[in-house]
């Protein structure tokens, strides 16, 4: 009898501090037990994630009975696009990226000329076999969308040009099966022993300048290949994204690796102006130099500049 009146006791006090708790526990108890309710018309899970950039830099001057010289006028505008779409679900993931980008140049003593142009396709499906590392499969397609000119002088002192490449001409084709390691969201690392590559210059007179033999529109190349991505956000205000691929041929010259590393800083200045500054250097053994006395060099493109910039991504 006495266990009897002690538990009835027990009971009494317990049921006495639950009427006396905070309130404010109690709120948080009721909060935390409802129930969410889901919008009717948001009917599929959230497998994509979508968005680009869209930045246009232009420049102009003018100059009459300057003393100080130089040309009378000049122009120069460059446009940059690129467009994401990146899938993830359970295990398989798949990223495409796309990047145009064009430039046009015009003074009074030179005329116009192309200042940048570039296609560059990216698709990489992945299958993950740990929670850093992919089984995957890329494709890329690297080509441009205007002629290309070499600009010379003859010995009577004129300038000359002459064409050195052409819409889609070359265009690089790569087909590449690998493992990707992914540790963090801004750098992953595609690593590729069994990789075809394609030349294709559709225009003969300006095939041998790519190693495509006469006659020939295209080449196959059987090699290893690697790719690195990182993007970093330096302070609140500027983002640095770096891409370096590298390719080695098995079939000619395997020491010889062709590089392809692109550099693109920019920094919000407003909401809709940026500076952005891009750096591109593309180091390939089969193509001419620009000046045929020389060998095969490095390739660099340099530009910089402030103008409109919009971000868009679907939310």
């Amino acid at each position: 009898m006495r266990k009897l009146f002690l538990i009835i006791g027990v009971l009494l006090i317990f049921s006495t501090a639950l009427k006396a708790q905070d309130p404010t526990i109690k709120d948080l108890k009721n909060e935390a037990a409802k129930s969410i309710p889901k919008d009717p018309k948001d009917t599929a899970a959230k497998k994509w994630k979508l968005g680009g950039l869209f930045n246009l830099n232009i420049n102009q001057g003018t100059q009459s009975n300057w003393s100080a010289g130089g040309d009378k006028f000049s122009f120069s505008l460059n446009a940059y696009l690129n467009v994401f779409a990146f899938y993830k679900k359970n295990k398989s993931s798949w990223d495409n990226n796309l990047d145009l980008a064009y430039g046009i140049v015009n003074t009074t003593s030179l005329g116009s000329r192309k200042a940048s142009d570039r296609i560059d396709l990216l698709s990489k499906y992945g299958y993950a076999l740990a929670p850093k590392w992919n089984v995957a499969a890329l494709f890329n397609l690297r080509t441009q969308f205007a002629k290309g000119f070499a600009y010379s002088k003859t010995p009577a002192g004129k300038d000359t040009s002459t064409v050195i490449s052409n819409t889609f001409a070359p265009a690089y084709v790569l087909l590449s099966l690998g493992i990707d390691y992914k540790p963090t969201d801004n750098f992953s690392l595609f690593i590729s022993p069994l990789t075809e590559r394609w030349v294709i210059v559709t225009n003969d007179s300006i095939a041998p300048l790519f190693g495509v033999l006469p006659g020939k529109n295209s080449k196959n190349e059987l090699g290893a290949f690697l790719s690195a991505n990182y993007t970093a956000k330096l302070g609140s205000n500027f983002v640095y994204k770096t891409k370096l691929d590298l390719f080695s041929n098995y079939k000619q010259k395997p020491q010889n690796v062709d590089i392809y590393w692109t550099n693109a800083l920019t920094a919000k200045i407003t909401k809709y102006i940026n500076f952005s500054f891009t750096l591109d250097m593309i180091y390939d053994d089969n193509t001419k130099n620009v000046n045929p006395v020389k060998g095969p060099a490095p390739q660099w493109l340099q530009l910089m500049g402030v103008g409109f910039a919009y971000n868009f991504r679907k939310k």
